[in-house]
């Protein structure tokens, strides 16, 4: 089986100018994205990972006008006759360089922008409050409605933040917040803060036809 794709997006500057970008302009192979949910040893609850994505392109835009800069990436897949366009997440400009020819860009999430400092000393507000004032500060919309986390388990409880406490960030207060709520917190492919959960039911079922190699380490004592 193969598959018909290719990737494509586009850079908009802080100045409002859109500069995109085709299957042309990408270098063969430098493209990634690295998201994370849980660390590599054991699944986390309360987690806050920043996604990464990094590419290089032909161009010839100028490096220092890509300061706080957008990058915007799709997907594109063939599906029967007709292109399937997948939005794979917005991401601002940490780092650009450039060579002779190529422009290498890093580029973060919105989840860096929780890094600000949390001053509140001392409040007492429901979950969803607290997480619409962390939107809010820092400038990042959230996926869900009040009902949406009130249903949740806690999602009705009153919170409180004391004076005394290890919190530094917005960062932080989403990190305690997404544990109360048995999930974890990322950045959605829309650029929206979400919860999302670990499930316990079977989405897929994996037959022989669909693997290629198995590995299986059992550990005993």
């Amino acid at each position: 089986n193969t598959r018909r794709y290719y990737w494509a997006g586009k850079i908009t500057t802080k100045a409002g100018v859109v500069h995109e970008f085709s299957k042309k302009e990408i270098v063969k192979g430098s493209g990634y994205i690295s998201a994370q949910c849980c660390g590599s040893t054991e699944i986390e609850l309360g987690t806050v990972y920043t996604a990464e994505m990094g590419i290089i392109l032909f161009s010839e835009i100028e490096r220092y006008i890509l300061e706080d800069a957008l990058v915007e990436l799709y997907y594109h897949l063939l599906v029967g006759e007709a292109y399937e366009t997948v939005p794979m997440g917005i991401y601002e400009i940490s780092e650009a360089n450039r060579t002779i020819r190529c422009l290498e860009i890093k580029a973060c999430d919105y989840m860096l922008r929780f890094e600000k400092n949390f001053n509140t000393t001392d409040t007492m507000e429901n979950v969803y409050e607290i997480i619409m004032l962390c939107c809010k500060v820092c400038s990042v919309e959230f996926a869900h409605t009040q009902t949406e986390i009130e249903s949740m388990p806690n999602g009705s409880e009153v919170l409180s933040i004391y004076a005394e406490n290890d919190i530094e960030t917005y960062r932080n207060v989403l990190f305690y917040i997404g544990q109360v709520l048995g999930g974890f917190f990322c950045i959605n492919r829309e650029g929206k803060l979400e919860l999302r959960k670990y499930g316990n039911e079977p989405v897929m079922n994996i037959g022989n036809k669909q693997r290629f190699s198995s590995l299986f380490t059992v550990w005993c004592g």
